[in-house]
């Protein structure tokens, strides 16, 4: 093949030498627009993982490369006047200008051409495209032909809001991989540093855009600029000056980073590498590990036989996938240090953790593979400042809201179970519940316990009122006399969602003609075309309601539940007032927010009356209705949730969407956890998560980083009632007291389990 490839940085290059090494007789020249030696980043990090890929790719450049490098094991983490370094990491740095003359070289030596100082117009583009049989567009984040052809790539550009600075320092900084965040008079400014040869170190600072504006970075000039930096972080500099190698741009050198993506990758002869096609934060470090990797993949597949248009499908196929997962966590990663005066008052230990963590690629367990001892030491101080002195991971620690005291940190979520007859529970619910109460869990719900029979979703939801105080009774006396458990009901009213048939016979379809029961909501919004239209409640409907959730109140005390929730999620009674979607009203109780919440306020300060004082009441809300900004959003769920902290709720189980059918949601592992990281950091009130979490490794992860206080799993406990027992053995935890007949079952457990994990050693 003749091939151009556009872009000398090390996506290209490797490209290039990967060709060459699967067949010499391929014709290939780069074309760079800068000098052989000119770079304008500083440090280039890699993994083992990384170098182990390369290595298997082509030994010979693996081993240019790794004899440049400098190794470090340790990050560590400088806030003011505390510090922290944990071990096992792993990485290893090479400067940026050092690897691209290796990369030069070796591709020189397999009879690449490379053509530097070649500015590439749009037109010569074209000629490109139409003398070669590919194209390989290598030209970085700033691609001109990403931009020549959007309408094929369909290219997306985040302009994320921090805004940072490439610089290097003769401060080696050769113990660690060190962040260091200092408190200025304008707030805080920090800084992302390491060794990447003998002599020099990478300094990245970062700000957001009230400190830099404060500062006035973007006013200086690049000189002006360095010396602020430096006077800001002198005690860590050693007396060494910042250094810049962007003296070829005008201004201050400071910009925002641009989160990078493409519908297509290909098309024709064309297809993106690297950068070009999609960009990863530098706080993870892994733009140059991307652009090779996918080198790689190109090759292998452009060497595989296929015809061309094949080839390059298949490659966006298996790498768009792989570079989706590192760009996400990525994403998480930038929105982390965006959002870092959320964390900077966390106790050092914990913002430690959270900001190893940040990303979710790293998560409990991992950490505990790199550095036993420091996460031993960061689970002690978690249990200590839960009143244990236990060594246990965190969702064994203890919780307490108000006169409620939790075994653990484990709930099982609220799971609607449809099996109810006329409002009242039966066997099932009591078999179910009690089940899952044995199981370990240190908090389990009841599905939504409606107010009346005309708040039930479905003729197969249970409520709660004097009629079945007694079914429920026997329930919470089973759990409390015969496990560690609490019980909370939650209560709630269906709203426009009630008057549908059972899950399994056609989730929210309306009952067959002649079934179905008058409905109320904030507006008369039907749920769906073919639903009941519900109505649009006066002042007499509202009083009504409210006087049921007070009698539900009263039933759940007299059950002797130990907590209560108040349902306002998921577009049912309460939350169809909250959210702009479902609330169309032009009377007091629609419009603003402080006039949407006005009614479901009124219910929980009823509610919260009714309920006995040393028991803890909650509210479920929706942080996220996926509906842009015509619903909640997670800016508004903060307020919605200072609103209830200030009326008396003792947590806030954060959800998300079930608003509305018009949804468009982004579902991923722990994906609520953001929302709920954001109210309990925000407004200073303990909150409940859920939403897609299945393993003991997320719920320790969620935990320690601060970023919720009891976890929610839905689904795991449907399939195992037993999830919290079998996940101690798995985590080898010996400390987990099963129900006494079952301790026969949790010694082979334990002696299975450890069998297993001798034999993987």
């Amino acid at each position: 093949m003749k091939i151009a490839v556009l872009g000398g940085g090390p996506s290209g290059l490797y490209f290039a030498i990967s060709m060459k090494l699967r067949d010499a007789s391929h014709d290939i020249t780069v074309y760079e627009r800068n000098r052989a030696d000119d770079t304008f980043g500083w440090g280039v990090v890699l993994s083992d993982e990384t170098m182990s890929n390369f290595d298997q790719n082509d030994p010979v450049s693996e081993r240019m490369i790794r004899e440049q490098f400098a190794y470090w094991d340790d990050v560590k983490v400088v806030r003011g006047n505390e510090e922290m370094t944990s071990s096992g990491h792993g990485f290893c740095g090479i400067g940026r200008r050092q690897m691209l003359l290796l990369l030069q070289e070796r591709a020189g030596n397999l009879g690449v051409t490379i053509e530097f100082e070649t500015e590439v117009t749009p037109e010569r583009i074209e000629q490109l495209r139409r003398d070669n049989d590919l194209l390989v567009a290598s030209d970085g984040l700033n691609s001109k032909t990403r931009s020549l052809y959007a309408d094929r790539f369909q290219p997306e550009i985040d302009m994320r809001t921090n805004h940072f600075v490439w610089l290097g320092t003769h401060q080696k900084f050769d113990d660690a991989f060190t962040f260091i965040f200092e408190k200025t008079e304008h707030g805080w400014i920090w800084a992302h540093a390491y060794q990447f040869d003998d002599t020099t170190a990478t300094f990245i600072v970062e700000c957001g855009p009230e400190v830099y504006e404060a500062f006035g970075f973007g006013r200086l000039t690049q000189a002006e600029g360095i010396a602020l930096c430096e006077k800001i972080f002198a005690r860590h500099l050693g007396g060494h000056p910042l250094m810049s190698n962007a003296n070829h741009l005008r201004g201050s050198a400071w910009i925002r980073f641009p989160r990078v993506t493409c519908e297509s990758w290909h098309f024709d002869n064309v297809v993106l590498l690297g950068d070009a096609s999609a960009t990863a934060h530098f706080s993870i470090g892994s733009g140059s590990k991307l652009g090779m990797e996918s080198a790689i993949a190109l090759a292998d597949e452009l060497s595989s036989g296929k015809p061309l248009e094949e080839a390059l499908a298949a490659y966006q196929e298996e790498r768009q996938l792989q570079v989706l997962r590192v760009t996400s966590a990525a994403r998480n990663s930038t929105q982390w240090f965006e959002e870092i005066e959320r964390y900077l008052d966390l106790d050092m230990m914990q913002f430690n953790y959270a900001l190893l963590t940040r990303s979710q690629r790293i998560s409990h367990e991992n950490l505990r593979l790199r550095d036993p001892e420091w996460l031993a030491t960061a689970e002690s101080w978690f249990q200590k400042r839960a009143g244990s002195n236990s060594r246990r991971s965190p969702m064994f620690a203890p919780f307490r809201l108000r006169g409620m005291e939790l075994v653990n940190r484990v709930v099982v979520s609220p799971m609607a179970q449809y099996k109810a007859t006329g409002g009242m529970p039966n066997d099932w619910h009591f078999v179910h519940y009690a089940e899952r109460a044995k199981g370990g869990a240190g908090l389990v719900f009841t599905e939504m316990l409606c107010v009346g029979l005309e708040g039930r979703i479905t003729p197969g939801c249970p409520c709660i009122g004097p009629e079945q105080v007694a079914g429920w009774s026997r329930l919470t006396e089973f759990v409390h006399a015969e496990t560690p458990a609490k019980i909370c009901a939650q209560i709630g009213h269906a709203g426009r969602k009630g008057s549908t048939r059972l899950a399994w016979e056609g989730i929210d379809r309306p009952l067959p003609e002649g079934e179905n029961w008058p409905l109320l909501s904030a507006s008369a919004i039907p749920l769906m075309e073919g639903n009941v239209v519900p109505k649009a409640m006066d002042r007499a409907d509202m009083d009504r309601v409210k006087a049921q959730f007070v009698a539900a109140v009263e039933a759940a005390a007299a059950a002797g539940f130990d907590m209560i929730e108040m349902h306002a999620a998921h577009g049912y009674l309460l939350a169809s007032f909250i959210s702009p979607v479902t609330n169309r009203r032009e009377d007091d109780y629609g419009g603003s927010l402080g006039n949407r919440m006005r009614f479901p306020l009124e219910v929980f300060a009823a509610m919260r009356a009714a309920w006995p004082e040393d028991r803890p009441m909650t509210v479920r809300i929706s942080a996220h209705d996926w509906m842009g900004e015509d619903g909640v959003t997670p800016d508004e769920a903060v307020k919605i949730g200072a609103m209830f902290k200030q009326a008396g709720a003792d947590a806030i189980n954060v959800s998300s969407g079930q608003t509305d059918k018009a949804e468009q949601p982004v579902y991923g592992r722990m994906f609520q956890v953001p929302f709920a990281d954001r109210v309990r950091n925000e407004i200073d009130l303990p909150t409940l998560v859920a939403g897609n979490i299945y393993e003991p490794d997320h719920v320790n992860s969620i935990l320690m980083a601060g970023r919720a206080d009891l976890v929610l799993l839905a689904r795991p406990h449907l399939a195992d009632p037993y999830w919290t027992l079998h996940a101690a053995v798995e985590l080898g935890d010996t400390d987990q007291v099963w129900p006494a007949p079952y301790e026969g079952g949790r010694r082979q457990a334990i002696t299975l389990a450890d069998r297993a994990r001798a034999m993987a050693q």
